[in-house]
């Protein structure tokens, strides 16, 4: 079944939400994210402060946009594409790792903003949420009719790992010198490979995504 094309409309709201993002990080990397107001970003994007709250709920939710834009729709295309004979925890896992870790420059100069203000790192953590509805409704149909409150649960799962292992792969440094700017800036390090942390926290779900397909597959007759 393919999919119409997004009409007028929608092609409109897409534009803005684009424009307020990347007005949002291009203030914040040029002025520092605490310099930047929504005011600011929503003159810089071309619309009114009443506008961007339409589409984002404060300043670090759009900056961190700009990152993570798109990306849970990426992932739950990604694993709607994989064949029918490949197990659906390993669907997943390769479709956030591959989404998660293959960013280009840009990307990662923003991370490196990010990552380096707490109230955007915390922003850029409840960002993983997100990828519940696209996530759910792929698994579902994945799953069957008879599977969808169990898509949403894997879903869910799914958001809380990936959040569990961005959090213990940018841990705050120890060293002294380093707690001191905790206070100012929210200094953290990269702990391990990002792809290592997010197979190691999506594993152990790996048995639930197992039934689910085995609960799904018809019963074979006995004679």
């Amino acid at each position: 079944m393919t999919t119409p094309p997004p009409g007028l409309r929608e092609r409109k709201k897409q534009a803005t939400r684009e424009a307020l993002r990347e007005a949002a990080l291009r203030l914040a990397v040029e002025r520092g994210p605490g310099q930047v107001r929504v005011e600011d970003i929503a003159e810089a994007a071309g619309v009114s402060p009443r506008t961007y709250n339409n589409y984002f709920a404060s300043r670090e939710q759009a900056i961190v946009s700009a990152v993570t834009a798109d990306r849970e729709a990426r992932i739950a295309a990604a694993v709607a594409a994989r064949p029918a004979g490949v197990r659906l925890a390993d669907a997943v896992t390769q479709a956030v790792v591959e989404q998660y870790t293959h960013t280009g420059e840009r990307e990662h100069k923003a991370l490196l903003l990010i990552t380096s203000h707490t109230a955007l790192r915390d922003a850029f953590f409840d960002a993983t949420a997100s990828i519940e509805p696209p996530l759910t409704a792929v698994i579902a149909q994945r799953l069957g009719d008879a599977g969808a409150h169990t898509a949403r649960v894997l879903a869910a799962s799914v958001a809380a790992a990936i959040r569990i292992a961005l959090e213990d792969w940018l841990q705050p440094a120890a060293n002294a010198e380093a707690a001191e700017s905790l206070a100012t800036g929210g200094l953290v390090v990269p702990s391990g490979s990002l792809p290592d942390q997010l197979r190691t926290a999506l594993g152990p779900l790996a048995p639930a995504f197992d039934a689910a397909e085995q609960h799904t597959q018809p019963r074979r007759r006995t004679r």
